[in-house]
């Protein structure tokens, strides 16, 4: 197993030791937050280019397919039958 990077190939040294310092010195609230934003844009993303992929698919096609990708047939299965039958 390869060793992980201490930082990206691509950012100055100081820069990046600059945001480890503000990472580290933030408080736990704060670096949820960024979590949870950095996994909504990735979300979205993946949405996006999912209906990119297929221009004519709807916004619930887009997401089934995407909890196909992420989580699996058998539970984009179980989602596809839910929202069929939440539309009867």
């Amino acid at each position: 197993m390869q060793p992980i990077p201490t930082r990206s190939a691509d950012t100055d040294a100081d820069a990046d030791r600059v945001q480890i310092e503000l990472l580290r010195s933030a408080t736990p609230a704060r670096r949820a937050g960024l979590a949870l934003s950095l996994t909504a844009t990735v979300v979205g993303l993946a949405r996006l280019a999912l209906g990119r992929q297929d221009p004519a698919a709807s916004d619930e096609e887009i997401g089934v397919r995407f909890v196909e990708l992420n989580y699996g047939r058998e539970i984009a299965m179980g989602l596809a039958a839910f929202l069929r039958a939440r539309r009867s």
